[in-house]
């Protein structure tokens, strides 16, 4: 990438588009502030190939040059960061026009496996730019972070939302995340089960002080207070049997199924549910949701294509939760596991992807085997277009949507 005159700069936009405000503000900074040209590396997903491709359908012109000066990158970064976050308003806008009623958001840190380090001021965001849809966190990875900040925001976001969120709480799994901020991964339960005691504390909006091994807090009240009370709806992502028992046991909503979890541990996962529904008794009746990579394809072909670019997805996540994680200057790499599943075994245990029919007929099967009342549709994945993003879903509110009603 190469520097050039502002004059010359090589960033317009010409005609608005669902999200354009967004996309201009980035414009008219690059073009009255820096100018330059811009380079976009090819095929390293889920990053600048996507952002290549969605320059072009938003009418941005690029040029390819070489990239010479490492400062030069980092505008280059904040370009593809730019494109990202108008890319998920758009697609959330779609979400909301079509049917859909939530919005999940997750927290990564440190690598291009996720570009969320806050989620919850991103469903802000999100909420500002739509009426209706629940916009959630699906996680906020509660040990990297003190409980009464992460009370504070939840708050200040469920009030200047109208009460349209939705808050999931999670441990965490990636050893990577939780050495870069100083924290013991192995104390990752024992500081969840304090955290949220203070969180549940915090969000009822009276005096509290908490005394714990983690958190030692004084007479403390939190402000503002939020719309929904006692606090948003609560969900947690489990991927663990140890998992499953504290969130019914606290009566919260149970979400599972991300990636690399097959079918038959997720009924291992209801039927723990079950056993410990029976010993609690929760006063609410509690949520089930699952997880899956979703993509509605014109045919069989495509299906198996589109696979491929979830298995990405499927590597980051193992190798980060295995610990056999590589990361290059941030870029996260796709290494495949010890033993992978074939094409055939991904597409039918692994996602919902295929023609409408088989998606239909695998969105059953989950039904069947965790008994589940959410569906949680991942539709953005590896180095999907964005158009293709938005035909899928426009294909699953149309012709596999009407079978769940």
């Amino acid at each position: 990438m190469q520097a050039d005159t502002p004059s010359r700069a090589f960033l317009t936009v010409a005609e608005p588009q669902l999200f354009v405000a967004d996309i201009r503000a980035a414009c008219d900074f690059f073009t009255a502030r820096l100018g330059f040209a811009i380079e976009f590396t090819y095929g390293e997903p889920p990053y600048y190939a996507q952002v290549k491709r969605d320059a072009a359908r938003l009418n941005l012109r690029c040029v390819k040059q070489p990239v010479i000066d490492p400062v030069l990158r980092d505008r280059e970064e904040l370009l593809a960061a730019s494109l990202t976050v108008a890319t998920a308003a758009e697609i959330t806008q779609l979400a909301e026009e079509l049917g859909f009623r939530n919005m999940w958001l997750a927290e990564h840190h440190f690598s291009t496996y996720g570009l969320l380090a806050r989620p919850l001021m991103y469903a802000l965001h999100l909420a500002n730019k739509t009426r209706t849809i629940r916009v959630g966190t699906a996680v906020i990875v509660v040990p990297l972070h003190h409980p009464l900040v992460i009370a504070e925001e939840i708050a200040t976001v469920d009030l200047l939302t109208g009460g349209r969120l939705d808050v999931g709480l999670g441990r965490g799994y990636q050893r990577y995340e939780f050495e870069r901020l100083g924290i013991d991964i192995g104390e990752s339960r024992s500081r969840w089960e304090e955290a949220v005691d203070i969180i549940l504390l915090a969000l009822a909006g009276k005096p509290f002080s908490f005394e714990g091994t983690h958190y030692r807090i004084p007479e403390t009240t939190v402000f503002p207070h939020g719309v929904q009370h006692p606090h948003p709806p609560i969900w947690v992502v489990a991927q663990s049997l140890e998992s499953v028992e504290s969130t019914v046991r606290r009566g919260f909503n149970l979400l599972s199924g991300g990636n690399g979890v097959p079918l038959e541990r997720l009924r291992e996962f209801r039927h723990a549910f079950d056993r410990h529904v029976a010993i609690f008794r929760p006063v609410q009746q509690l949520h089930v949701g699952i997880q899956r990579p979703v993509y509605v394809a014109e045919s069989e072909a495509e299906a198996r294509a589109i696979s491929e670019q979830a298995r990405w997805n499927m590597r980051v996540t193992l190798s980060l939760r295995g610990g056999y994680e590589q990361v290059d200057k941030g870029r996260a790499i796709p290494v495949p596991p010890p033993t992978e599943p074939s094409t055939e075994e991904f597409l039918d245990t692994y996602s919902v992807i295929g023609t409408p029919d088989v998606c239909i007929q695998q969105i059953k099967r989950l039904q069947e085997a965790m008994k589940i009342d959410h569906f949680n549709c991942s539709f953005w994945f590896g180095d999907v277009p964005q158009d293709k993003v938005l035909a899928s879903m426009r294909r699953f509110a149309k012709d596999v949507m009407p079978a769940f009603r």
